[in-house]
């Protein structure tokens, strides 16, 4: 069953994010890996800044996660993650689904760019990768991250994003 998540869910999603995240270590660069992955302080500011998350539940378990952030003229798909324990069971795409169904605006994915496994998985769910140039301005315009993260990052949108437009329109608001 996925549910939007209440407020009893914070530990929940700050244990699943951090138990998840362990795939990332000697993965991503050494500098931008930390344990824990994500302080409880960070998920707060995150859940503050319009990260809106759903569970994926089994018996009344969460067993995966993912936000959604509304930023105007797009949504962010943010922080997808499932227990280790749980993976390769296709929650990730069902959250996916759910999360996206009903959009009408462009949804755009920002994750690791050394993490092939992340890629995959969202390429097989129909995003495709944007081009660097156009990467770097759209993780620098949506997203609040350090500038290492945008050079060791990638950018996936959905079939309703138009890259030129997007463009054009970062070039009129300079």
């Amino acid at each position: 069953m996925i549910r939007k998540s209440r407020l009893g869910d914070f530990d929940a999603i700050y244990t699943i994010i951090n138990n998840a995240a362990v795939a990332y270590k000697g993965v991503i660069p050494d500098d931008r890996w930390h344990d824990p992955y994500m302080t409880r302080t960070e998920l707060q500011e995150q859940i503050d800044d319009g990260v809106r998350f759903s569970c994926y539940c089994e018996e009344n378990k969460v067993l995966g996660v993912m936000g959604i952030q509304d930023k105007n003229d797009v949504f962010l798909i943010r922080h997808a993650y499932i227990l280790t324990t749980s993976r390769n069971k296709g929650i990730g795409t069902k959250l996916l689904q759910e999360l996206t169904r009903h959009s009408e605006k462009p949804i755009l994915i920002g994750t690791w760019k050394a993490a092939t496994w992340a890629i995959g998985f969202y390429l097989k769910n129909g995003f495709e990768l944007v081009a660097e140039a156009e990467k770097e301005i759209l993780l620098r315009k949506y997203w609040s991250i350090p500038e290492r993260q945008v050079e060791t990052s990638v950018v996936l949108a959905d079939g309703k994003y138009d890259g030129e437009k997007a463009k054009l329109l970062s070039r009129s608001s300079d």
